[in-house]
């Protein structure tokens, strides 16, 4: 009979939540790119907003969190990137902005960074 060892599951864990983590950040690019040809409006624009704010909301939350193990100073520099992301996609939405390029470059920079 086979027993995985606890350090086996846990880093398999990891890398799966990696994973996970990397392909919501893709689906978020694949959006914010849709909203980008068709506009803020349209129901690509709003389907991108609506999924990279819950995206960044559950991150900032989770960075937020005494159980998250990363240095304090990385995670107060994800959640600053976090807010950011936060206010542009508010901007776009009130029609103040149209710039999902610095918004899809930053999400793109912390999914190579995984």
């Amino acid at each position: 009979m086979y027993q995985l060892r606890y350090e086996d599951v846990m880093s398999e864990d990891t890398a799966s939540a990696k994973e996970r983590e990397r392909m919501l950040f893709d689906r978020s690019i694949e959006k914010l790119e849709a909203a980008r040809e068709h506009g803020a409006s349209s129901r690509e624009g709003i389907d991108a907003g609506y999924f990279t704010l819950r995206l960044w909301t559950t991150l900032i939350e989770d960075l937020g969190s005494e159980e998250n193990a990363l240095p304090k100073e990385l995670k107060a520099a994800i959640i600053s990137i976090g807010i950011f992301i936060l206010k542009e996609l508010e901007r776009i939405r009130q029609g103040e902005s149209d710039d999902y390029d610095s918004i899809i470059d930053i999400t793109r920079t912390i999914r190579d960074s995984l």
